[in-house]
């Protein structure tokens, strides 16, 4: 069975060759909804998210990290704003 993909989740898996030097220790992907970036930190440029992992081992018994996308915004970190309030500014 094949990696589903859901929401604010991911994998990392530990690599099983290293080719060189630096190459990474681990692979793997992560799926993070975009539709409502409000609960987001923002830094500048940069979109900011924080990620939780757990250990795991798959149905083959390879050892695994499984992540998710916390939204979570101290109260330090200024939110990201959402598209209408983009277009209040432009008529200001």
């Amino acid at each position: 069975m094949a990696f589903e993909h859901k929401k604010d989740s991911g994998r990392l898996m530990a690599s099983s060759s290293k080719k060189h030097e630096k190459s990474p220790d681990y692979w793997g992907e992560i799926a993070i909804d975009v539709t409502d970036l409000t609960k987001v930190e923002r830094q500048g440029n940069l979109l900011v998210f924080r990620l939780n992992g757990w250990k795991r081992k798959n149905q083959a018994g390879a050892t695994y990290l499984s992540l998710s996308v916390d939204r979570y915004v101290d109260g330090r970190a200024k939110p990201v704003k959402k598209k209408s309030d983009f277009d209040d500014d432009i008529f200001e």
